[in-house]
């Protein structure tokens, strides 16, 4: 492996569940967190302090998507639908009872949000006005995890019939459908130079497709012991993350997708539970993970050339 040094810089604590997600911001040191007790969670990588509370549901959260034209976040209620909270003010201005379901992955693409949820739907919702304007049914398994990509006009969609599915962000038609892995698809995200999508799952694989060809498979390699919950790319993209059920973080480099670095609760004092996000921030190139721990910890990440 490389020569990659890593070291815990502080752990934020303070929600009463597992966390199952996190968010960045337009602001570098600002992110928020949501957790199987219902709360949304503002954290600042500048203070010391733990978070301050946003909002607080009934229900689990897996799903956070911030709106960077509006500076509003969109919460993923559980059993419920989603609520557009102002978070300087703490104050939710909007809500849609889209379903009854989990929803589990909300993204974005000019005024729309786009949601997907346990029924298998993608729902295209109006930002502006909370108006349901498509629906994607293609699956009638979870659509667990969604990526968007500006450049190609095309969102992927990872669902737990094994599949990802390319839709045309035009007109929301379908383009491409395959196989991607033996068990349920939880993360696919585009690399930074949108040649490559890559997924990961229940499998414990990690796969890379040429997205532009067609979603020809590069590279298919066995990352983790278990599942892989989700993966994010350093902010100068030369690098990435995956986080996995076998309460692991392993560091990538997207040049060759060779490993790097193995962080665990062992030799790194990382998480002793499930790791399910992360997000690397530009803020001083930090790492943040979240966990069945209930625990946010936050990394620093030196690569020795």
């Amino acid at each position: 492996m490389g020569k990659v040094n890593v070291s815990k810089l502080k752990t934020f604590t303070g929600h009463n569940d597992c966390v199952y997600t996190l968010e960045r911001t337009q602001y570098d040191h600002i992110f928020f967190s949501g957790a199987g007790d219902g709360m949304v969670v503002y954290w600042n990588l500048e203070a010391s302090e733990n978070g301050q509370l946003i909002a607080k549901l009934p229900n689990s959260i897996y799903a956070l998507h911030y709106m960077q034209s509006k500076n509003l976040l969109a919460v993923g209620h559980n059993y419920d639908g989603i609520h557009i909270i102002d978070w300087e003010n703490r104050k939710e201005i909007g809500s849609l009872k889209l379903t009854d379901e989990a929803i589990f992955d909300i993204q974005s693409y000019h005024d729309f949000l786009i949601i997907g949820d346990k029924k298998g739907t993608i729902t295209i919702v109006n930002a502006g006005d909370l108006r349901v304007v498509y629906k994607i049914a293609s699956a009638d398994y979870s659509a667990r995890t969604i990526a968007i990509n500006k450049t190609l006009g095309e969102m992927a969609v990872g669902y737990s019939d094994n599949k990802i599915r390319i839709y045309s962000l035009e007109d929301f038609e379908l383009k491409y459908e395959f196989k991607a892995h033996d068990n349920s698809v939880f993360t696919v995200k585009y690399a930074p130079d949108t040649q490559f999508l890559m997924s990961a799952g229940r499998d414990a694989h990690l796969k890379i497709w040429d997205s532009k060809a067609g979603y020809l498979l590069l590279e298919d390699i066995v990352a983790h012991m278990y599942a892989i919950n989700h993966l994010d790319f350093s902010p100068d993209g030369k690098h990435f993350v995956t986080c996995s059920m076998d309460k692991s973080i392993k560091v990538w480099d997207n040049n060759s997708f060779r490993l790097l670095k193995v962080i665990d609760k062992a030799r790194h004092a990382g998480h002793g539970t499930s790791v399910n996000k992360l997000l690397w921030s530009k803020y001083d190139n930090l790492l943040i993970s979240a966990g069945d721990d209930r625990a946010i910890s936050v990394w620093d990440i030196q690569f020795n050339n």
